[in-house]
């Protein structure tokens, strides 16, 4: 027998909130059917295969406290604040429909006054403006897309923090293609995150009929330790940052002591290779800086502890890069 799952997270931390999705697309029961809601803090979301230097501003979003979560599903980088409503629909492959799940968003909009169409598999927009991008994921025989609603959203804060550092960076990480994005509230001022979730929820339930909290199925003492421990995976610097492609991480300054170019190798979020090419008086100066570098992780912490620990050169390039981008 069917059985649907709705309700929204208690939580508003985006580790938390991705390591519920992750949780129930690994354990929902078969011929179930969720949707499930949350709202998360500032953050930036980045897909499962993206390299976030190339993607983010990461000393920006360090400066101003903006949490770096990695999702299991591909797509690209999203920001995210209390203005932005995130939807997962979830389960088996036998209930998954997908034009299902959008007719069922769209009906939600026209309920609110918002006349909206779906544009491509991926996004739904408005006047030709992009509010809702979504994004797929597989686990075993289940399905999950989930997605985000911009209903009022810090639209300047997506381009403080989704821009490219200033550092060189040369990527081969998937890059994400940026589409003009606007707020539901431009076509429904009276428009809240509550309004937009009571009426999703009214669709679902029109649609599927009544529902099970989903608190029923994140609250049982079993569910509560896999998810701190999916939360645990998330929080960590080796899913959010050591994930990343290979790519190569380029300076090339002038500093007191002469011109460097500096090229890292990163491989699984470790310095695989360094090379170093420089007019220095100081013929060591290379050499030190593979030695001092080759096999950290590609952390800012660690790259700029070493080189302050080399000599007055290595401070001077560590300086260089935390103003550039990777500060500890």
């Amino acid at each position: 027998m069917n059985q649907n799952y709705l309700g929204i997270s208690h939580s508003t931390d985006g580790w938390r909130n991705l390591a519920q999705d992750e949780y129930l697309l690994n354990t929902l029961p078969q011929d179930a059917l969720a949707l499930f809601f949350y709202v998360n803090a500032r953050a930036v979301i980045i897909g499962r295969n993206q390299n976030p230097w190339a993607e983010c501003n990461l000393s920006a979003m360090q400066e101003d406290q903006v949490q770096l979560v990695r999702r299991v599903s591909g797509g690209g980088a999203v920001y995210h604040d209390d203005g932005n409503l995130n939807f997962s629909f979830i389960c088996s492959a036998a209930r998954y429909d997908e034009q299902a799940q959008t007719d069922l968003i769209l009906r939600a909009l026209r309920h609110l006054g918002i006349d909206a169409q779906q544009t491509g598999r991926n996004d739904i927009a408005c006047d030709g403006q992009k509010f809702s991008g979504n994004a797929f994921a597989v686990r075993a025989n289940n399905r999950q897309r989930h997605g985000t609603l911009l209903i009022d959203t810090q639209l300047d804060a997506m381009g403080q923090y989704l821009n490219v550092s200033a550092a060189k960076l040369r990527a081969k990480g998937v890059k994400s293609v940026r589409a003009r994005v606007c707020n539901l509230r431009r076509f429904c001022p009276e428009l809240t995150v509550e309004k937009m979730y009571d009426a999703l929820v009214h669709a679902f339930e029109q649609e599927y009929g009544a529902a099970q909290s989903i608190d029923v199925l994140l609250d049982t003492p079993q569910a509560q330790r896999e998810i701190q421990a999916l939360e645990a995976r998330h929080a960590s610097w080796r899913w959010r940052l050591g994930e990343a492609p290979k790519f190569d991480y380029q300076l090339n300054d002038r500093f007191s002591f002469g011109m460097l170019q500096l090229c890292l190798t990163v491989i699984g979020g470790n310095v695989a290779q360094v090379s170093a090419y420089t007019d220095a008086l100081d013929v060591t100066l290379p050499d030190r800086l593979e030695q001092a570098l080759t096999g950290l992780p590609f952390d800012p912490g660690a790259l700029a502890s070493a080189l302050d620990a080399l000599d007055q050169e290595g401070m001077e390039i560590a300086a260089y890069l935390r103003e550039n981008g990777f500060t500890d």
